[in-house]
């Protein structure tokens, strides 16, 4: 779509920038400053205006993008509009409410769209601290706090003078404003405000409205925000345009309201009671870009669309701002109209499968996963058939090195740093802690889990006694996924509850029977007739959906052979070592999710010096190397940790994006013989 910008700033120099490879085509530059509309039109063989007037009359393009000073918005806006052109304004909309709301109405009775930045709710960090927000972990979000230091512009601006007429309000404070409206809704009233006007004596140019502002907002559907406003803190102060806010059983922090892409320390959690953990977003780096806002807007309007959404949700933010002013030169409260903004909805798309059981039969089973699902099920997999999973689950296994290890902190900081996929076994023992800590305040939604567990050697013949024991001890009626743990058939010793309270000479005893030669003491229960005892399970409900743990190619067609249901899942122990490229396609074939088990755990993996040399390559580190091969190729890692800063680092694979040379690399390092 053909656009024209109005104003040809340093901040249209940044739209610019984007504009190759995008839906749009600039073909009209205008400025009051003709040899700087002459310079940006120049570079984009557009033409250069030194009259809006003139540009509306010449030129026919669709959609004017308007890059002018803060207090032109308004006013090249209405133009615009009048002139039957779709709008997309830089921030604010305008510096007054109704001035804003009069210009949304001219929009919709025209029928043209109207946009206006920032595009910030849109950015990935953003995006990713909303689902938090949304899946229970915090509990209900009652205080924030919430700062825009936009700093001396005097000191870092080539042209200062548009900011120090606004404030700190109209430029810095709707970044923040605008996140918090688009998750929580409009703002209610303005409790309290106070305007100051500190400045350093040595500067020449001042500002024209109070350059540091403070205020308490009241959402009407949401938290108390104290907001901090301004040009005197610096903008490289600790705090920039950070969120932080509060519920009855965590917080989350929000270092850039603004940032256009998403670094693994942008958004941290922190439970109830616990320090503060990493929680990257689940996909590599990806930067939006200035552009993105006003293609958005031409791909709408390409397709019959005029949205005002953004517009009406800036009208409501100057508001604000007015409102915060009011109140700081009245003394008192505010009131603050809606300006049509409605209160949205928290809750972030379920991960764990939606299922029609009809779909299960012979072929998979069709799924639904919320933000971070894996990128792919691997090259040719039948993704209509595929449950969909988050990228990297978390091992709860309390095993680490031949020892009994505690894992309830680690899983706390898992779910922390957001992990969504708990992989369990009643061999582990410790299924009644996991419950206890996922009854607790502060866990997730259930609709938000993927809870995977497995039936044990022992109770082949006693399939549904031993899920049903599970799904008592993590306080669920149903498991996402209920998987057996290993192919060969043990004796029967009783249920095994709670393993983890007792001795660890006892726990042995009844996980590992021995005949009186000491070799395990099995019995004769084949694999199909512990996968029909499996189907059962699924049949009553007591699973969404079946798998299998460490099988090999030729038990998987055996147990096709002769199933009603596929497996859903396929779990083995796979790294880079041994990579299980047979298995892995055989599954993706079919439409079956393999996870790894032990991803990190073969000796040597994590000193092999290709796999830090790719690292370096990447600027990660070797363990989310070896995991983002996994998830590179649709197979989903439940690295475990005891250490809770490797907790969140796993989790950061997500964000590593490997070349094909690095797959190269990393495919040497198979080993045919490997074995523990």
């Amino acid at each position: 779509m053909e656009c024209a910008f109005v104003g040809a700033g340093s901040v249209a120099r940044r739209y610019a920038a984007g504009i190759d490879g995008s839906r749009l085509e600039l073909t009209a530059v205008c400025d009051l400053d003709a040899g700087r509309a002459h310079d940006l039109a120049d570079r984009h063989d557009a033409t250069a205006y030194a009259d809006l007037g003139a540009m509306l009359a010449e030129v026919e393009a669709p959609l004017v993008v308007n890059l002018t000073s803060h207090g032109a918005h308004a006013s090249v806006s209405r133009r615009a509009l009048r002139a039957d052109r779709h709008v997309f304004s830089e921030k604010p909309l305008a510096l007054d409410a109704e001035e804003a709301a009069d210009l949304v109405a001219t929009a919709e009775r025209r029928g043209l769209a109207l946009a206006c930045a920032p595009i910030n709710h849109r950015c990935d960090a953003q995006r990713h601290a909303r689902w938090l927000l949304g899946d229970g972990r915090l509990g209900p979000v009652r205080l924030g706090y919430a700062h825009a230091h936009v700093g001396r512009v005097t000191e870092w601006h080539d042209d200062p003078a548009s900011f120090l007429a606004v404030g700190p309000l109209y430029d810095g404070a709707v970044y923040p404003l605008n996140c918090l409206v688009s998750w929580f809704g409009p703002v209610g009233r303005v409790r309290v405000a106070d305007g100051l006007a500190p400045w350093p004596d040595r500067e020449t140019e001042t500002p024209e409205r109070d350059s540091h502002v403070e205020a308490t907002l009241e959402f009407r559907a949401g938290p108390t925000v104290r907001l901090t406003a301004s040009l005197y803190a610096p903008h490289r102060s600790r705090e920039f345009n950070s969120l932080e806010l509060h519920g009855d059983d965590g917080s989350i922090y929000l270092a850039d309201s603004g940032a256009l892409a998403a670094d693994s320390d942008t958004v941290r959690v922190g439970g109830n009671g616990r320090e503060y953990v990493d929680a990257p977003h689940p996909a590599p780096r990806r930067e939006r870009r200035y552009v993105d806002g006003p293609a958005r807007v031409a791909a709408a309007v390409a397709s019959g669309r005029r949205p005002v959404a953004s517009a009406r949700r800036s009208a409501h933010v100057v508001a604000v701002c007015n409102a915060v002013e009011s109140a700081a030169a009245d003394g008192g409260p505010a009131t603050v109209d809606a300006h049509g903004v409605a209160s949205p909805d928290l809750s972030p798309p379920p991960v764990r499968p939606r299922l029609d059981r009809s779909s299960a039969r012979r072929g998979g089973t069709a799924g639904t996963a919320g933000e971070g699902a894996s990128r792919a099920a691997g090259d040719g997999a039948s993704r209509a058939a595929a449950v969909m999973l988050p990228p990297v689950g978390f091992g709860c296994s309390r095993y680490r090195d031949g020892e009994y290890v505690d894992r309830m902190d680690s899983v706390a900081t898992a779910l922390d740093a957001g992990y969504r996929l708990l992989d369990s076994a009643e061999l582990y023992g410790n299924e009644a802690r996991i419950g206890d800590l996922l009854d607790a305040p502060g866990s997730p939604d259930r609709e938000g889990l993927f809870l995977a567990s497995k039936v044990w050697n022992t109770n082949h013949e006693h399939v549904a006694e031993a899920c049903e024991g599970t799904l008592e001890a993590l306080g669920v009626d149903a498991l996402d996924c209920y998987m057996l743990h290993w192919p060969t058939a043990w004796a029967y010793q009783g249920p095994l509850r709670n393993l983890a309270d007792r001795p660890p000479a006892e726990q042995e005893a009844l996980a590992f029977p021995t005949d009186d030669d000491g070799d395990p003491e099995t019995v004769d229960a084949s694999l199909t007739e512990t996968w029909a005892r499996l189907e059962e399970v699924h049949e009553r409900g007591l699973a969404r959906t079946i798998g299998v743990c460490n099988v090999d190619v030729d038990q998987l067609e055996r147990i096709a052979a002769t199933a009603d249901v596929l497996p859903a899942v396929v779990q083995v122990e796979s790294h880079p070592y041994l990579p299980r490229r047979e298995l892995v396609e055989w599954c993706h074939e079919r439409g079956i999710r393999v996870v790894a088990h032990s991803p990190l755990s073969a000796p040597g993996l994590l000193d092999e010096p290709i796999l830090r040399e790719v690292a370096a390559d990447r600027g990660a580190t070797p363990a989310q190397v070896a995991l983002a091969w996994q998830v590179d190729r649709g197979v989903v890692p439940i690295p475990a940790s005891n250490d809770l800063g490797h907790v969140a680092e796993n989790l950061g694979a997500t964000r590593v994006d490997l070349s094909t040379a690095d797959r190269g690399r990393l495919a040497s390092l198979a080993d045919p013989d490997f074995e523990r």
